[in-house]
């Protein structure tokens, strides 16, 4: 099963209909596919819900082409691949994708606020109802919108991206990147060898990216502009001209054909923060068994909120184990809370759980 295998809106389970499930997950990102994963391996039968039309959360849409360094045993893994095998991974016990649909309201049965116990129903905003016993919620940085660039507006289409999307779409070109996260430096990186040249802009003289990563572009082929932004761009049809203002009020015309301002995203939890759960700076508050306030309601990933919290793939991979089995014991207090690895039952864990 790939990517692709996967309801979408249009399929005839999708918009409008009853779904009935153990276990909603919200948010088809790496933690909601890895938990997606590990509920069918405790025997529940799954639906993984999503706004986006396609699995893979952030990873999918925002940097699909981009080298991810810090998922245990890959040196590197493009996120698209990534996000490949975990649906294929996934696929082994058949979740229901409900795609391209945003969680909205979470009651009981009767319409009503659940309370400990009730049988829970999630709606979305196309009228799907999941029935379900309990929700995983691991909606990374919940509904994103890309920072502007000012003055970009009428580039995009023209030369302005918010996102590499394909790399060989800038292949041979001259390409501008604007931003000192992450995404840029690591775009900046994964061009080098692609591009006709790479310009990073960055308004700081201090990059808020990896350190390693900020090295290795500094020693690299992409010419670093710092203490400077953008304070132009020029073209016919296209873009052809990058205007950049230093500090001291000199601007610096770069030649490109393609900028890219990866300057971050503001973030959303919506519908979520109506359901009742306790939240802290847009963000969904945990114990150590990943519980919400809430009575069947977990979260995992990039979501949650607890003292301590470390925002990496790894992290939310582990949160996914710990609120699915959490989950389980929730559903049937006689099943153990760790079922044992499963490596231990290469049948899938699943035929014991349900028999």
């Amino acid at each position: 099963m790939t990517a692709t295998d996967v309801l979408t809106p249009e399929h005839p389970a999708a918009a409008g209909r009853e779904v009935h499930v153990d276990l909603l997950v919200v948010g088809a990102g790496p933690a909601g596919l890895y938990a997606a994963y590990y509920a069918g391996f405790r025997g529940l039968r799954t639906a993984v819900v999503d706004s986006l039309p396609e699995p893979g959360g952030q990873v999918t849409a925002l940097y699909p082409e981009k080298l991810i360094h810090d998922v245990a045993g890959f040196p590197g893994v493009k996120g698209r691949d990534l996000v490949a095998d975990l649906v294929q991974q996934a696929a082994r016990f058949d979740p229901v994708y409900v795609l391209g649909e945003q969680s909205e309201t979470l009651t009981n049965e009767a319409g009503e606020r659940p309370r400990a116990g009730d049988r829970l129903v999630v709606t979305t905003d196309r009228g799907t109802r999941v029935h379900c016993g309990a929700v995983v919620v691991t909606g990374g940085i919940g509904t994103f919108t890309p920072r502007p660039l000012p003055g970009g507006d009428r580039w995009e289409g023209r030369g302005l991206t918010y996102v590499v999307r394909e790399l060989a779409a800038h292949a041979g070109q001259d390409v501008v990147i604007v931003g000192g996260g992450d995404s840029a430096v690591d775009w900046a990186l994964a061009l080098e060898d692609v591009a006709a040249s790479v310009t990073l802009v960055h308004r700081r003289r201090q990059f808020r990216a990896h350190a390693a990563s900020v090295a290795d572009v500094q020693r690299g082929r992409t010419v670093v502009v710092t203490d400077a932004q953008v304070s132009g761009l020029e073209g016919d049809d296209r873009l052809h001209t990058v205007h950049v203002r230093a500090k001291d009020g000199t601007v610096t015309p770069h030649r490109a054909q393609a900028i890219i301002a990866a300057l971050g995203f503001t973030a959303d939890i919506g519908p979520l923060e109506r359901w009742g759960v306790d939240t802290a700076d847009r963000r969904i508050v945990v114990d150590t068994a990943m519980r919400t306030n809430v009575a069947g309601v977990y979260s995992a990933g990039d979501i949650t909120e607890y003292a301590g919290k470390v925002r990496l793939i790894a992290v939310g991979f582990g949160e996914a184990a710990t609120a699915v089995n959490n989950a389980a014991t929730y559903l049937d207090p006689d099943q153990p809370l760790f079922p044992g690895h499963s490596s231990d039952d290469p049948a899938g864990i699943g035929a014991a759980a349900s028999a």
